[in-house]
């Protein structure tokens, strides 16, 4: 987890005395992890992070059946005549 383009030098010593802290503190890895993100959280720089913006989502447009009605169209009968 490296955020050190995002805290100042002061802070850094700062979290790595309490990174030890909270490691001799709490034997139990995942409250480890935890104590030690939300220290992460609390020294982050808002001002300098670089947030990309979601790129906006495209409609995706269902082709529209167009009703076709067909006539029955009318053929003319045509006698055939024998020869």
């Amino acid at each position: 987890m490296s955020k050190n383009n995002l805290i100042r030098k002061s802070d850094k010593k700062f979290i790595r005395t309490e990174k030890a802290r909270i490691r001799r503190q709490f034997f139990d890895v995942n409250k480890q992890e935890e104590m030690i993100n939300e220290l992460y959280k609390r020294f982050v720089r808002k001002d300098t992070m670089v947030i990309e913006p979601k790129p906006p989502e495209k409609e995706v447009k269902k082709p529209v059946e167009k009703e076709v009605k067909l006539e029955k169209v009318k053929k003319n009968k045509v006698a055939k005549v024998k020869s």
